[in-house]
């Protein structure tokens, strides 16, 4: 079985609080983008495995993917193995999910092979168990995420528009973002979502674009604003940092902006791995 998984961007990030987990509150719009990995399943195995050609994408179970599979074995009392190779094509440590998605896309497949076993909502409950971001790929599509990232209510206001990401190639690591986080110096930016659903056109949509952890994140990877800059100087409608980093994503109204945009970027920062891709709604 081949699977697309696809990336994420966040169009704002608000951090609302810290709990007494550990873990931080949040409430953020996030999106699929048509930049995805592609998860191929061979069933039928002794034991569940997977491959990466990736250096840094874990072939144990650390691998969130691996983990999907042991968890959906194990609700389910299916005695069976599993191969999942992931081709990886979204960038790691970038703030797109690329590892959350893997985990979704393993789960929705193997219950697609097994005639769907398990019921939405146990899937989305065992999706919660392997991360925050988990849950929203088993729907994928636009929504507003608050407590840790795992309650979605759906945002239809979402239209499909051009997107250039650029990725800094400098992982930053979500850990290290959120322990330097000083919430009383973030913008204390309280998003009312019912604004979200009266939006009339799509160049409004930029107007919300905020992420508190973007400043942490740049003190870290400097390159991260001089991307964000860049996008703006080439006619980007409005950008932004996506999750904790180090990805930056420029919104656009047309392909053709966009894609010289690309060009011009991409001939100026050999460094720099540019994406041109669109948002999925």
């Amino acid at each position: 079985m081949k699977i697309q998984s696809p990336a994420k961007i966040n169009l704002f990030l608000e951090v609302t609080g810290k709990r007494p987990d550990g873990y931080h509150n949040l409430n953020t719009l996030m999106c699929c983008i048509g930049l995805s990995d592609t998860i191929r399943l061979t069933f039928g195995q002794k034991k569940i495995s997977v491959s990466c050609a990736h250096p840094d994408v874990p072939e144990d179970n650390t691998n969130l993917a691996f983990r999907a599979a042991q968890i959906f074995f194990d609700i389910t009392r299916i005695r069976d193995g599993v191969h999942i190779d992931i081709e990886k094509i979204i960038p790691i440590g970038a703030g797109l999910g690329g590892g959350s998605s893997n985990a979704a896309a393993v789960l929705k497949g193997l219950n697609s092979f097994y005639g769907s076993p398990v019921s939405r909502e146990a899937l989305l409950h065992a999706a919660r168990s392997l991360g925050a971001d988990v849950p929203f790929f088993i729907d994928g599509k636009p929504a507003v995420a608050t407590g840790i990232g795992d309650i979605l209510t759906p945002c239809d206001c979402i239209k499909s528009c051009p997107i250039l990401l650029v990725y800094p190639s400098v992982p930053v690591s979500t850990a290290v973002v959120y322990k330097n986080l000083n919430l009383t110096l973030t913008k204390n930016k309280k998003i009312n979502t019912k604004n979200l659903f009266k939006l009339k056109t799509w160049q409004d949509v930029p107007k919300l674009l905020f992420n508190d952890l973007e400043t942490v994140a740049s003190s870290i990877c400097p390159e991260i604003q001089k991307a964000k800059a860049s996008l703006l100087r080439h006619d980007a409608l409005g950008a932004l940092m996506t999750g904790s980093g180090s990805a930056v994503f420029g919104l656009f109204d047309d392909f053709d902006i966009a894609k010289k945009a690309y060009n011009a970027i991409s001939q100026n920062n050999r460094m720099w791995q540019l994406h041109l891709s669109h948002l999925v709604v």
